[in-house]
């Protein structure tokens, strides 16, 4: 028996995904949970993507749908949520940084600067696709010298290859930015509205 509270569901939600701070945000909200990564190869699903011309928004939903399918199918019982987010600069995507030197190079790229973080998510159960949804967030970086990115990157150590754009909105990032325009659970990787929304609907989240 799950505790009693806002969660209707007789088993945990699958999460697709090993974002820390999105299981703290649907946590925060109550929802239990339960970890099982899809480990698809998302570069060379964006690669392909790109290649036929998709947004970054577009690539963001795609990668999603690829996540929860994977692990849905592989248990097909189970409520499967999975999320990606991409960064987009002007049409062009931004991919986790693999070393310090291209996440140097990325930021010194979107300073002074706004780009967009579309954080996609797809709920299904087994073959069935239930929602998928996107929602997008405005972010303004300040000029930046190549001294204070250099602070910032011996202060962030390894954690900087760990997201797109090679900042954490929840730690250091807000150091970077002049303004940000959207909810918090965007940045930081969910549609959490619209995920809220697709539970009730799914009737595992009261109303």
């Amino acid at each position: 028996m799950m505790p009693a509270g806002f969660w209707l569901g007789d088993k945990p939600l699958v999460l697709a995904s090993g974002s820390s701070a999105r299981r703290a945000l649907l946590e925060a909200c109550g929802l239990p949970l339960e970890i099982i990564k899809s480990h698809v190869n998302e570069k060379a699903i964006a690669a392909t993507l790109l290649e036929s011309r998709h947004s970054p928004s577009e690539i963001a939903i795609a990668l999603a749908h690829a996540k929860a399918e994977a692990v849905a199918l592989k248990h097909p019982r189970r409520l499967v949520l999975a999320a990606d987010q991409t960064l987009d600069l002007e049409g062009s995507l931004f991919m986790k940084p693999s070393d310090r030197a291209s996440a140097k190079a990325q930021l010194l790229r979107l300073s002074g600067r706004a780009h967009h973080l579309h954080s996609a998510a797809a709920l299904r159960r087994g073959e069935t696709l239930l929602w998928a949804g996107i929602s997008s967030a405005t972010l303004i970086m300040r000029d930046l010298g190549s001294e204070f990115v250099e602070r910032y990157l011996d202060a962030m150590g390894p954690k900087v290859t760990g997201t797109v754009g090679g900042y954490e909105i929840e730690g250091l990032g807000p150091h970077l930015f002049s303004e940000i325009v959207g909810d918090h659970p965007t940045i930081l990787g969910l549609p959490l509205f619209g995920v809220l929304y697709a539970l009730r609907e799914a009737g595992v989240l009261a109303g």
